[in-house]
């Protein structure tokens, strides 16, 4: 069924040219959003000599070394491209300036002396997964990650709890300003996060949240964004649904709870998927609240892993990685109610 989707023609059993520019758009796209992500992924098994390499390689390709009778150490291989050696595989010994010492490993009884212009390092196919290893012995990526789990599943959980709670009041109780209430609500949302960050700094200094996970959730777990999600959801339930279980002496809690909680299952999902992208890859209000290392979230350790004078950028993309993959994952498996939670809230 997918195949003869995708194999659909606006021409009777050929390609037209719509086709043609269809296909070059889609496959464009897909590359200008897929290629940053797969060269990263790949440039995360490189080592760090192969990161530093001009011009750069897009597969994860390390040195070719061999043992070579009468020496203790492995010889790194060089291909021969020009002189008389030219076809060659040779071992370097050394090397002297613009000079490399070299030998036969079949024939290791004399030196060759070799342009390093004439010569071209031989390569092959390696993963570097040294460079994912060593995160966890040189510095507490288990901690790092565990304080971003669980400001984000806690925040996601009281996000998911105040907006909607919030959007059943305002969808289905009938009151004197509800209008206004809501308006206001959406109204905040022209106001820029950067001019909030002072006076709720104070608000949290004053709480004595500083350095403390609960400065992170606490700030932002009302959003007007999923206020106005789930109100537009909750506004499709039929109210009759809802009288039916008061008639029934269901108290206003096990309606929200047991009725309109479960009904509005798509447009909650669509809000956690966007609750865990913003807390997962928030950075700014971390990084004035959390000022102990021991608190930082995988955004923080990223930031603080880059040094000074140098940087070991094999261990800090692979550390990129690790951070992608668990917002990846929450995405892979809730996708499917995006759509249609977006589209029966009425967001456009």
């Amino acid at each position: 069924m997918s195949l003869a989707f995708l194999t659909r023609t606006r021409g009777r059993g050929r390609f037209d040219l719509t086709d043609w520019l269809t296909w070059a758009y889609l496959l464009l796209a897909v590359f200008l959003m897929f290629g940053p992500i797969l060269w990263i992924a790949l440039s995360s098994f490189k080592t760090e000599a192969a990161l530093q390499e001009y011009p750069p390689t897009f597969l994860p390709l390390a040195p070719v070394t061999a043992t070579v009778e009468g020496f203790d150490e492995p010889l790194q291989l060089f291909r021969i491209i020009a002189g008389e050696h030219q076809g060659k595989v040779l071992a370097q010994v050394r090397r002297i300036g613009l000079v490399g010492k070299m030998v036969d490993p079949a024939n290791p009884g004399a030196l060759i002396d070799v342009n390093i212009n004439d010569r071209v390092p031989e390569r092959a196919f390696a993963l570097a997964v040294e460079n994912y290893t060593s995160l966890f012995e040189r510095f507490n990526f288990g901690l790092y990650f565990w304080n971003s789990l669980f400001i984000t599943v806690v925040a996601t959980i009281i996000t998911v709890l105040f907006n909607s709670m919030a959007a059943f009041a305002l969808s289905k109780y009938h009151f004197r300003g509800r209008t206004v209430v809501f308006v206001l609500i959406i109204a905040t949302l022209m106001i820029p996060p950067t001019i909030n960050l002072i006076p709720i700094y104070l608000v949290v200094s004053q709480l004595g949240l500083v350095n403390s996970p609960w400065g992170v959730i606490w700030p932002a777990v009302a959003t007007p964004t999923g206020v106005f999600l789930l109100r537009q959801y909750m506004l499709t339930i039929p109210d009759d649904l809802l009288d039916a279980a008061r008639m029934d002496h269901a108290s206003e809690w096990k309606v929200y709870w047991r009725i309109v909680l479960p009904l509005s299952a798509p447009a909650l999902a669509v809000l956690v998927i966007f609750s865990v992208m913003w807390r997962w890859n928030e950075f700014l209000w971390p990084l004035i609240v959390l000022n102990r290392s021991e608190e930082f979230t995988l955004q923080l350790a990223l930031n603080s892993f880059q040094g000074e004078l140098q940087t070991a950028w094999s261990n800090l993309l692979a550390m990129t990685i690790l951070t992608l993959l668990p917002i990846t994952l929450v995405f892979a498996v809730l996708q499917k109610y995006i759509t249609t939670g977006i589209a029966q809230s009425g967001v456009k």
